[in-house]
Order: structure tokens, then sequence, then C-alpha cells
């Protein structure tokens, strides 16, 4: 069962959210050497950064950070997950050396060539994990409307595709159709996946997900298979869900 945890309001989510990923980081750090960290798009990248863009306490020249999914659109794009990512946290945190930084190719984004895109990331995750199946300290998603992740949406073949660990996805019901992601294999051998997620629109969305697991939502299908999922949502995002589906936040 995924650890839901409920803030107040947005300020409170990022602080949370910043505590949670600084504990991760420190126990990574300790562990292993690094950080591997893999980012989706949507609001996520501004809730995770409010607080963290700022916080002292973490040793940033050791993370590594990866992308759970990427539209194919050149770098400075308003529609690109890492100009969002690189503007929001990059831009605040030098201490990243730019060789931890593992954006998608830009000249096979912008070209839309997502199968190249696909086949070069891959070959990112293999040289980094040394050809074992990845598995990402903390993978951060956001939830879409319609309960897809990354950018494994309902109903779609991507969501049995068991041999890639990046796949092309050519028709993405959300434009840009050409895109990159992460699959299943990799999203649920992740040591730790959070969900994030905010407001009154979302409500209805993250009831189904957290309290009707038959309905078999591209978000439910993240079962990782030794670690934990935590969903970090706000009160509004958690106005439809009973009592007893939020735990008290603790580090």
């Amino acid at each position: 069962m995924p650890i839901v945890y409920s803030f107040a309001n947005g300020d409170a989510l990022s602080s949370g959210l910043d505590g949670f990923v600084e504990k991760v980081s420190r126990e990574a750090i300790a562990d292993h050497g690094h950080l591997s960290i893999a980012i989706s798009g949507g609001s996520l990248p501004k809730i995770l950064s409010k607080n963290l863009a700022h916080n002292k306490n973490v040793d940033f020249s050791k993370w590594h950070i990866f992308w759970a999914d990427e539209r194919c659109v050149s770098h400075d794009s308003p529609d690109s997950n890492y100009l969002e990512v690189k503007k929001s946290l990059l831009d605040h945190i030098p201490q990243i050396p730019q060789q931890n930084i593992y954006a998608i190719n830009e000249k096979f984004a912008s070209d839309k060539d997502a199968e190249k895109a696909a086949v070069e990331y891959e070959e990112k995750l293999k040289r980094f994990f040394k050809n074992e199946l990845p598995s990402f300290d903390l993978l951060l998603l956001g939830m879409g409307p319609d309960g897809h992740c990354c950018s494994l949406f309902p109903g779609h073949p991507l969501l049995e595709e068991k041999t890639r660990l990046v796949a092309p996805i050519f028709d993405s019901p959300k434009p840009p159709p050409e895109r990159i992601t992460l699959t299943y294999p990799v999203v649920n051998n992740s040591k730790l996946v959070v969900f994030v997620t905010a407001g009154d629109g979302k409500k209805e969305m993250v009831q189904q997900i957290i309290e009707q697991p038959e309905m078999d939502l591209p978000c439910q299908r993240v079962k990782p298979t030794h670690g934990q999922v935590y969903w970090f949502i706000d009160h509004a995002a958690a106005a439809k869900l009973r009592k007893e589906s939020c735990s008290d936040y603790k580090l």
C-alpha cells in the first residue's frame, strides 16, 4: 500500500517534500556515495524546488539527475521537462556537476526522432547502472488527470513493455505526441517512488488511485519490487480520501 502524506497547503507540501528528499539523499550518499534521481515534468519541479533549491544541508555535488520522461522538443522549448527542472532547480544549484545531468539528446529531440532519443537515453542508463537493471534511489513522479505517470497513458501498449528500459511514444494523447519514457521494469525497480500532486482538480483521481486499486490505472501499476511508494499531496487533492488512507508525516 502507498503511504499518503497530506499537507495543509502548497508551502507545507514543498517543505515536507524537501525534508524527505534531504533525508533520502543523505542516506543514499552514506550508503553508496551518490544519489540517483529521476524527475518527471508538470507541476512537480516547482513544488520540489521551492525549498530544495535553497537547502544547504544537501550535498548536491553527489547527485545524478535523470528524467522519468521527456518530450521530443528542444531544450529551450516551453514543453521541455528538462527546461522546467533547469529553471526551477538546476539554475539555483551550481554544485551539481554538468556531467551528472542526463538530459535527452537535443538533436534527436528537436528532430522529433523519439526512437533514436529512446535508444540513446537507454544507453545512458546502462552506462550509469553498469548494464544492470536501473535502480533509482528516488523516482519523483506527477499524476496526470487521467491517472497517467511518466508518459505511460491508460490503455496504451507501452503499459505492457517488458524489454526496453526507455521507450519511444509517437502518439501521446497529450501534446506533443513524440516523447520518451521510462518503462515499468525500471520504474518498479526503484528503491523509492514519490508521487507529488496538488490542487482541488486532482481530488477525484487521487481518490480513485488510492482507494480503488481495481481500476488498474498507470499510477496504480507503480509497485516497486523492493521499494515503497509515497504520495505527497495537499489537503485539496486529498479531499475525497478517507481519513484512514492518510498517514501522519514523519521522517
